[in-house]
């Protein structure tokens, strides 16, 4: 690796699985200091195994105050500032409108909107000049799915929070920008709230519309995460690059 981060310290909320273990994997390796988030007890203490020491990882609700907080003074004090942060926890859940309930609507908006939210708000004033943010969102928000009215707009909400952040943050030389995922191979599936057919009939349906014919790998988001996390992106701000395998582009 080319060190692209040496000297860096990063958080990534939503570190234990899928994207963001991925991308804490190459952050290590391009020489950051890497501390990831989770809650589930279990994806935790995986994690700390498979990382084997390499980074922090700290239970913490991306969606609770007092947690998100914490963390940040926690970051503080510990190394004195923070230099990337990528706000990739996330929930999705899928149902028609008609279907869909307003427990998961606050659910998503909770997690996914609010969750990052508050983390800008708390990691304000930790992020050091010239730092990085990157947000994950989804090309979901830009295609009107079936089914995803609710996720959808939290992810859309997501877009409009890099340019208002990236507006205010930029006269201290933070950037902020997003990665914006296509289909990609992760534990999320699992997760939304569906039959293990109800999954895979979904996922036939989606990769009908993705011209690579594929998911996308993790590592593939990590890569684009990584640059925008470092100084070969020093001239772009307020960006949301879609990784989808040319689902929205052609």
């Amino acid at each position: 690796m080319s060190q692209k981060l040496i000297g860096k310290v990063a958080v990534i909320t939503g570190g234990t699985t899928g994207i963001g273990l991925a991308t804490a994997r190459r952050f290590i390796d391009e020489g950051a200091t890497v501390i990831v988030t989770g809650r589930n007890p279990e994806t935790l203490a995986m994690a700390r195994s498979e990382l084997g020491g390499r980074a922090e990882v700290i239970a913490s609700d991306a969606a609770d105050a007092a947690d998100i907080a914490a963390l940040f003074g926690h970051v503080k004090a510990t190394h004195g500032g923070l230099d990337v942060l990528f706000l990739n926890a996330g929930v999705a859940e899928f149902a028609p409108l008609a279907e869909a309930t307003v427990e998961s609507f606050d659910r998503m908006w909770s997690v996914n909107v609010r969750g990052p939210w508050l983390a800008l708000q708390a990691a304000a004033p930790v992020l050091r000049s010239g730092a990085s943010v990157v947000l994950n969102t989804s090309v979901v928000h830009t295609i009107g799915m079936p089914g995803s009215t609710a996720y959808a707009a939290t992810k859309a909400a997501l877009r409009s929070l890099v340019r208002t952040s990236a507006a205010e943050l930029s006269g201290r030389g933070i950037r902020v920008n997003a990665v914006s995922p296509g289909p990609i191979d992760t534990p999320i599936y699992s997760k939304m709230g569906m039959s293990t057919e109800e999954v895979q009939g979904f996922a036939t349906g989606v990769l009908s519309k993705v011209p690579m014919a594929r998911f996308g790998r993790p590592d593939e988001i990590a890569n684009v995460a990584t640059f925008l996390a470092s100084d070969e992106s020093s001239y772009v701000l307020g960006v949301e690059i879609a990784v989808d395998g040319g689902m929205t582009q052609i």
